[in-house]
C-alpha cells in the first residue's frame, strides 16, 4: 500500500532484488505513482532474462517517506 503519491523504486544499488553479496538481480519498479495498492512479481529471472539459483535474496522498497528491506527464500 502506498499511501501518498510519490517516487515508487525498487531497482537500483541499494532497492530492488540483490543477492547476499549486494550484487542487483532484478529491477521491479521504477516510477513515480500515486497513492494507493500496487502489485509486483518477480519470475525468478534476473534483468537479462536468466534463471537465477535457488537461495537467499534481499529486497527492498523505497518511497519518498518509507523504505523497508527484507530477507526472501526463492525455491525452485
Amino acid at each position: 500500500f502506498l499511501p501518498v503519491c510519490g517516487c515508487l523504486g525498487m531497482e537500483g544499488r541499494e532497492e530492488g532484488f540483490q543477492n547476499l553479496l549486494g550484487q542487483v538481480v532484478k529491477t521491479l519498479v521504477d516510477e513515480t505513482k500515486t497513492a494507493g495498492e500496487y502489485t509486483a512479481r518477480w519470475d525468478g529471472r534476473d534483468n537479462s532474462g536468466r534463471e537465477v539459483a535457488s537461495g537467499v535474496y534481499i529486497y527492498r522498497l523505497e518511497t519518498t517517506h518509507f523504505s523497508a528491506m527484507s530477507k526472501m527464500l526463492l525455491l525452485k
